[in-house]
């Protein structure tokens, strides 16, 4: 592995940071791959739970997702909107969702890299390798594939020098924090569910609040476009439509001034320190499609008894499984990854029974001392 993992924690994230590293990964003495039980592909929320599905059994996981924070289209496309089919939550927000599900497997240790893309996957059912854009290796005997739709990625304006900006995080596609933004100008580009729920959020919050939309019409429940207009009226937010993104200033990657178009041509300045553009998310099975799976379109298909794919070793659960009966539901998808984790305990113990328990009775189980270590690591 090169470098230390790739985290980008809000206030809840930190029950995780300071244990992945040193509890989970171990780094081969020769500075080889992270050794674990469990490769998780995606962190929304089945992802999560399948990292406590696996720790329930005894096994060892690391998550990796291209998206820069945990939660996937939870924090990325809702986190302020209620969800109402989560059991025992007669409501509750995505942000809320994702901050419980890391408190859960919090005592699991698990090692996540973001902001990363699994670009490779080697070997066999047991003694798996995986390699991401960043160079990171990670040895595995089991993998799932979590990853929703395929790898969420923003859709990206296409602005001069924006790579520049997204460096120094004066633009952002997520908010994993919105204290960093108190005090702050900020302009929302987007005229959909995540635009209007921040414009809602960071009043008094941010020091200035323009939303910028390329129509007059927004892409939003009435309501919320009701309740941003009663605060554009009140001098809350500034709106700016029809208008869209021409470019960005500054100097060294910061953000100082966000230049917008009109459709007949006209231009505006707006002082800023922040751009946050809501453009949605770009899915696709990516690298995945390559690996030897089958696949129906952008799906899946598994065995429902085990969650396993055409391919020994590597399972699916949440959006991309398919299978009779199939629903695309974060309630199903818990279920399957408890499925997947039991099928996983017994491909990497084959001789070790795993036997019924409920966690009344057995409670969080201590993890192993040490992940495994592969037969061509052990004679090397």
């Amino acid at each position: 592995m090169q470098g230390e993992p790739s985290l980008r924690l809000s206030p809840t994230r930190r029950s995780c940071s300071k244990l992945d590293a040193m509890n989970q990964g171990v780094m081969k003495p020769d500075g080889g791959p992270v050794q674990t039980d469990v490769a998780i592909i995606g962190a929304g929320p089945v992802g999560l739970f399948a990292v406590f599905a696996c720790g329930m059994v005894g096994l060892r996981t690391a998550v990796i997702d291209a998206l820069p924070g945990l939660g996937g289209q939870c924090t990325a496309l809702y986190p302020e909107k209620p969800i109402y089919d989560i059991p025992a939550h007669p409501e509750i927000t995505g942000r809320g969702l994702i901050g419980a599900l890391e408190r859960q497997i919090a005592p699991f240790a698990p090692l996540i890299r973001l902001g990363e893309r699994v670009v490779a996957l080697r070997g066999a059912a047991g003694d798996f390798h995986l390699t991401t854009d960043k160079g990171a290796e990670i040895a595995a005997r089991g993998v799932i594939l979590a990853a929703g739709a395929g790898a969420f990625g923003p859709n990206r304006p296409p602005l001069p020098g924006l790579a520049a900006f997204e460096a120094t995080g004066s633009v952002l596609y997520l908010v994993d924090d919105p204290e960093r933004l108190r005090g702050k100008r900020v302009v929302i580009a987007g005229g959909g569910d995540s635009a209007l729920d921040w414009a809602l959020a960071l009043r008094g919050v941010a020091a200035s609040l323009t939303l910028v939309h390329r129509r007059g019409r927004f892409r939003a429940l009435p309501a919320q476009e009701e309740e941003l207009r009663r605060a554009a009226a009140r001098g809350e937010i500034a709106l700016r439509v029809p208008f869209q993104l021409a470019a960005l200033h500054g100097a060294s990657g910061r953000l100082e001034a966000v230049e917008i178009a009109s459709l007949e041509g006209g231009r505006e300045f707006l002082p800023a320190d922040h751009l946050l553009a809501f453009f949605g998310l770009a899915a696709d099975l990516g690298p995945i499609a390559q690996w030897g799976i089958e696949r129906e379109g952008a799906q899946i298909p598994v065995d429902p008894a085990r969650m396993e794919t055409s391919r020994p070793g590597v399972f699916a659960i949440g959006d991309v499984a398919l299978y009779p009966g199939k629903l695309k539901l974060i309630l199903q998808g818990f279920s399957e990854a408890a499925v997947a984790a039991r099928a996983l305990y017994a491909l990497i113990h084959p001789d070790r029974p795993l036997h019924q328990a409920y966690s009344t009775t057995t409670g969080i189980p201590p993890l192993p001392p040490t992940p495994f270590r592969s037969e061509t690591e052990a004679t090397a």
